[in-house]
């Protein structure tokens, strides 16, 4: 059980939280290319807060060992999957009540930034499907309802990581 008990310290949450998200960005690519996927701009957002999260938790996971960075990495993290909590949660409600809707009216500045990032990296950033579709489910739950659990998930564990209070040495 010391394994266990390492994984629920500041440090086990950190790395936790950074190997689940590049595992999704991982998956997300692997879907994508193997059942012919196509990611939408809020598919691609929640994609790049993964990929965040994995620099950050790395971080985090260095800054650790003192009380005051390891609070304030928590908190950047913890705000970062909240992010991602609002733009699943909205893809969400998209895709279950407001079929056939495209991801915005108007071409925001993020979505913008999204063509922008495909045309530079296709691989990860290319967006080119519809937000309100699901497409592929699990479990009868679309993409974007286990990115709201993964980036809920996250949160709680950055929101553990915070309030925390352990000796520096063991977490």
């Amino acid at each position: 059980m010391p394994f266990l008990r390492l994984l629920f310290t500041p440090r086990g949450l950190f790395a936790g939280t950074g190997l689940a998200a590049l595992g999704l960005v991982v998956g997300g690519v692997f879907l994508a290319q193997t059942m012919n996927l196509a990611a939408c701009p809020l598919c691609i957002l929640q994609r790049m807060l993964y990929l965040l999260l994995t620099f950050e938790s790395i971080a985090a996971w260095l800054l650790a060992p003192a009380t005051l960075p390891r609070r304030a990495a928590a908190l950047v993290m913890a705000a970062t999957a909240l992010t991602g909590v609002w733009i699943a949660a909205y893809q969400t409600w998209l895709q279950r009540f407001a079929k056939g809707v495209s991801c915005t009216a108007d071409q925001p500045w993020w979505e913008g930034f999204v063509n922008w990032a495909g045309s530079q990296w296709p691989l990860l950033f290319e967006a080119s499907g519809l937000c309100s579709e699901a497409g592929w489910r699990f479990l009868g739950l679309s993409i974007a309802e286990w990115s709201l659990i993964a980036f809920t998930s996250m949160t709680i564990a950055m929101l553990t990581a915070l309030l925390r209070t352990t000796d520096s040495r063991a977490g």
